[in-house]
């Protein structure tokens, strides 16, 4: 029986993670460094460690860089890339489905609350999730089950009854650990990442209406040995 649906922020619900890289990698070009999504990849869905890129670019460089400015820099980049980003495609439409089918929503994201609800508020989504977990309510992030684990918790639900939507491995790691089904929607620069293990993999949320995605879901799981009650 599926109750819940959780959804990952970054790279999901909206492109950041895109953003981000088109970003940092414009700043690496200048020094003549190629930012590669081999070790972008590492950063994804996880805490982002800024000294960790840093190294990379001064190793890679043969340069000394100034932090603060490489910050400021991708920063400003970011920022006039978000100004025209929209949702991705069948976000809303999802959200919505969830509703009409009696599903609580939840969030689940390595991210700082102050990152992600003001973009929830401004794309007019907050109202739709029941519960946001975010990075200032556990002590680990993913791939660490712990905010899938504190979601589950709030939402009163269980892992098994539960389809999650990411698009990092370290987003899948985490869903899979907490015994969340997990569908992978990978984004841009996670398109190329090794997944297993995932329930579904999808283009794009319009690939599937939810309803469809989450019989097939039980049905595979039916199939596998778990019990299937049904959608709700």
């Amino acid at each position: 029986m599926i109750k819940a649906v959780i959804f990952d922020f970054d790279g999901l619900i909206l492109d950041t993670e895109t953003a981000w890289y088109k970003a940092y990698k414009e700043v690496f070009g200048r020094y003549g460094v190629d930012l590669t999504l081999d070790f972008w990849g590492k950063t994804i869905g996880t805490v982002f460690n800024i000294d960790e890129v840093i190294r990379y670019l001064q190793d890679r460089s043969g340069r000394t860089v100034d932090k603060d400015q490489i910050n400021a820099e991708t920063k400003n980049i970011f920022l006039s890339i978000m100004e025209n980003l929209e949702l991705r495609p069948g976000v809303l439409r999802y959200l919505n489905e969830a509703k009409r089918l009696g599903l609580s929503v939840g969030l689940a994201s390595s991210s700082r609350l102050a990152s992600v609800e003001p973009y929830l508020i401004r794309y007019g989504i907050r109202p739709y999730f029941d519960v946001l977990v975010t990075r200032d309510r556990v002590t680990k992030v993913k791939p660490d089950p712990e905010l899938y684990v504190t979601a589950l918790k709030e939402l009163g639900v269980a892992g098994r009854e539960t389809i999650a939507f990411e698009d990092s491995l370290n987003g899948l790691r985490a869903a899979k650990s907490a015994d969340v089904h997990c569908v992978i929607v990978p984004n841009e620069v996670t398109a190329h990442m090794n997944f297993e293990g995932y329930a579904m993999r999808l283009s794009s949320m319009e690939e599937m209406d939810l309803e469809a995605l989450a019989r097939q879901i039980l049905s595979t799981a039916a199939s596998n040995g778990d019990k299937n009650d049904g959608l709700t």
